[in-house]
């Protein structure tokens, strides 16, 4: 009975590990924002990415599924960082 129990417990983990969110699994990682007021995609890319924001908003866009540009204070973000931030 103990055996069974704990062959269970195991397998619950197991599943609970799988999931868990991980983190990216790209090289640079990435950090979770949470918007605030007044804050722009223009100006979150321009902070965090060498060169033309635009590329960086493209790959914050991508990476949280966003159909637009507008954003909603308390929605969180998972901004990629790394090659090409700041």
């Amino acid at each position: 009975m103990f055996v069974r129990w704990a062959l269970v417990l195991l397998a619950l983990a197991g599943v609970l590990a799988l999931a868990a969110p991980r983190p990216s699994s790209g090289a640079h990682g990435e950090e979770r924002y949470v918007v605030r007021p007044g804050d722009t995609l223009w100006e979150l890319a321009a902070a965090r990415f060498d060169g033309d924001p635009r590329a960086g908003i493209w790959r914050i866009r991508e990476r949280n599924g966003l159909g637009g540009v507008t954003l909603e204070p308390g929605e969180v973000l998972y901004l990629p960082t790394g090659a090409g931030g700041a």
